[in-house]
C-alpha cells in the first residue's frame, strides 16, 4: 500500500468524501478530480485535489500525470434535468478518464453504475439481466459499463463495474430523499409523497466504503458486473414512516404526490455475487443506520 495513488473521480461529493476520508488511515497517497473545489466540511487536509470537469479533454491529459494504482469513477453531474450534460459527464467523462490514465500502473478501475441501468424490471435484479435503461443518466451510465467491458475483454483492462442502489448516511446533500424526509421531520414540517409503495434498497455509507476498501485490498482479479445494495427492500412508506417514528415530530402526508409514470415499482438487487467474490456483507441494518444519519442532521 506504501506509495500506491489512488484517483477519487468526484472526490468532493457525498460518496467520494466518506471513501476518501477511510482511505485516509492507510498509506495511499490521496488524490480528488472534480470540477470544484470541496465545501469545507468535505475537505480532507491529506488529499490532492485537482480541479477539471473530465468531460472535456482539455487539460485532462496534464492532470493525470501521475502514476495511479487505483481510479474510482465517481464522477457525474448530479441534475439529471439537464440531458446533455448528465451525458456528457457520465459517459464522454468515464471514457476520457480512461483514456488518459496511465494503464502501465493500474491495478483496479472501480466504475461506479447504477441499477438503473437494468430498467423497469420488477424482478430481483441479477447481473446476467438484459439492461434497458429509460433515462439519459441510465443509458449514460450503461454506456460506460459496456465500454469498460469491452475494454476488459480486447485490452485485458481491469475494470470492476459496481452497480450501486442508494446509499445514504450522513452528510448526504439534502436533495435526496433520506436527509429530505429527516429535515421536514426535525422541522417540525409535514412530508408530503406518493402512496409509498415503491420497493427499494438502501445501503448505509459505512457499508458502502468497506466494500470499496476491500476491492481495492482484495488481490483477486474479478473484473467485471456487480450489484451493490443491502440486499433488504424495503417500501418507501416504511422508510418514511420509520424516520417520522424517530424523530416523533410532524407527520407524513401519503398519497399527495401522484407515483412518476415511468417510475420502477421494484428496484432491488440480489447481491450474492458481490457477497462471494469479495466476502463482503451489510452490517448496518435501516434501523442503525437511519438513527446514526438523523443524530447527525440533528446537531448539524
Amino acid at each position: 500500500m506504501k506509495n500506491q495513488n489512488i484517483l477519487v473521480a468526484g472526490g468532493t461529493g457525498f460518496l467520494g468524501f466518506h471513501i476518501l476520508k477511510r482511505l485516509k488511515k492507510y498509506k495511499f497517497k490521496l488524490f480528488s478530480i472534480s470540477t470544484k473545489k470541496p465545501i469545507k466540511k468535505r475537505k480532507i487536509k491529506s488529499v490532492k485535489y485537482l480541479l477539471c470537469d473530465i468531460s472535456k479533454k482539455k487539460n485532462l491529459k496534464k492532470k493525470l500525470n501521475y502514476k495511479f494504482d487505483y481510479v474510482i469513477n465517481l464522477s457525474g453531474y448530479v441534475d439529471h434535468s439537464n440531458k446533455a450534460k448528465t451525458f456528457n459527464s457520465h459517459y464522454i467523462g468515464c471514457k476520457n478518464l480512461i483514456q488518459f490514465i496511465n494503464k502501465k500502473y493500474l491495478k483496479k478501475f472501480i466504475q461506479i453504475g447504477s441499477g438503473l441501468e437494468y430498467g423497469n424490471n420488477n424482478a430481483l435484479h441479477k447481473e446476467d439481466f438484459k439492461c434497458k435503461p429509460k433515462s439519459v443518466y441510465s443509458k449514460s451510465k450503461f454506456l460506460s459499463s459496456q465500454h469498460i467491458q469491452r475494454l476488459n475483454k480486447i485490452e485485458n483492462f481491469k475494470g470492476i463495474i459496481l452497480r450501486v442502489y442508494q446509499v445514504y448516511g450522513p452528510a448526504q446533500d439534502v436533495n435526496r430523499l433520506i436527509p429530505q424526509v429527516i429535515k421536514s421531520s426535525l422541522n417540525n414540517k409535514d412530508f408530503n409523497c406518493s402512496e409509498g409503495n415503491q420497493l427499494r434498497d438502501f445501503l448505509y455509507i459505512e457499508d458502502f466504503v468497506q466494500l470499496i476498501i476491500k476491492i481495492i485490498l482484495s488481490k483477486k482479479t474479478n473484473y467485471g458486473i456487480y450489484n451493490v445494495g443491502s440486499g433488504q427492500p424495503v417500501s418507501i412508506k416504511k422508510l418514511v414512516n420509520t424516520i417520522f417514528e424517530k424523530t416523533k415530530k410532524a407527520k407524513p402526508n401519503f398519497g399527495k404526490i401522484k407515483m412518476r409514470k415511468d417510475e420502477s415499482l421494484k428496484m432491488c438487487p440480489d447481491i450474492s455475487k458481490i457477497k462471494k467474490i469479495f466476502k463482503w456483507s451489510p452490517k448496518f441494518s435501516l434501523n442503525k443506520g437511519l438513527k446514526k444519519t438523523i443524530d447527525y442532521y440533528n446537531d448539524f
